[in-house]
């Protein structure tokens, strides 16, 4: 049997950028204070100041955070005079960070905070 090689590049490259896309969501997911965040938003739009207070970092720390997932497309955000307020672009996040936070407890790694 004879392979034609470039259809089987062609699909291997789409299947890289497919999961490179997806790689860069999970990647925005790896700190435990952005995974807070979205978990804080979980109830609807909050401003940068108080997600900062409630997780007990600086404004500063917070919006690079905020940034990071900005920039992975999980939240999005308003300005209101002098507060920018974030909420989330995708809900449907919550779904795939509970399923991991189950995983991770039924697996018995690490202490895993209630989804």
């Amino acid at each position: 049997m004879v392979r034609d090689m470039s259809s089987t590049a062609t699909l291997a490259t789409i299947d890289v950028e497919r999961f490179r896309a997806t790689a860069d969501v999970c990647r925005a997911l790896t700190d435990p204070k952005r995974l807070a965040l979205l978990h804080q938003l979980r109830d609807g739009e909050r401003t940068a100041g108080a997600l900062a207070t409630d997780l007990g970092c600086t404004l500063a720390n917070a919006s690079q955070h905020l940034a990071v997932l900005r920039h992975a497309g999980l939240v999005t955000s308003r300005r209101d005079g002098t507060s920018i307020h974030y909420r989330l672009a995708v809900p449907e996040i919550l779904d795939a960070c509970d399923t991991v936070t189950r995983l991770a407890r039924a697996r018995g790694i690490g202490t895993v905070a209630e989804a």
